[in-house]
């Protein structure tokens, strides 16, 4: 699974929002800057963003973008759907965007039944953390701060 680069550059923009909503409307230019994004492609993911009523745009001088709902309330899983469509790994598993797979009998297949374990996995985290959880993280140093995969690091598993 991979976060795809409108999902993630929409989190990021959610998140700037929420740390300077103190500060009132943000220019896209400087949420684009602080986080070095492209603007146009941001332009088109706050749209969207501004559409489902998540931010809102302020007119004026001093307008800009400002968080529309309480970022408590929005859930990552919330932005990831609406920004991408489903969140599951394969579309016979997914609860709201169901596509038949290739598999001759569904009922019976071994790598779905794994799937469906991924798929609860990555919902129980991404519907229970939200805009204002992520904001309130700074972040690691290390990609591997629990040292669960020091084998992989050092190139001795794929």
């Amino acid at each position: 699974m991979r976060l795809s680069r409108r999902s993630e550059y929409g989190l990021r923009a959610l998140v700037e929002l929420t740390r300077h909503r103190a500060d009132g409307p943000v220019p896209l230019a400087v949420i684009a800057e602080r986080n070095r994004l492209p603007a146009k492609f941001l332009e088109q993911i706050l749209a969207q963003l501004k559409h489902a009523g998540i931010v809102r745009t302020v007119l004026g001088a001093h307008g800009g973008y400002v968080i529309a709902v309480e970022p408590s309330e929005i859930s990552l899983g919330r932005v990831i759907r609406l920004l991408d469509g489903a969140l599951a790994p394969l579309g016979c598993v997914s609860l709201r965007y169901y596509e038949p797979c290739s598999c001759p009998d569904e009922a019976t297949c071994g790598l779905r039944d794994v799937m469906i374990d991924v798929r609860d996995a990555i919902l129980a985290i991404l519907e229970h953390e939200t805009v204002a959880d992520l904001a309130a993280r700074r972040g690691r140093d290390s990609i591997d701060p629990r040292e669960l995969h020091a084998d992989a690091l050092a190139g001795l598993r794929p």
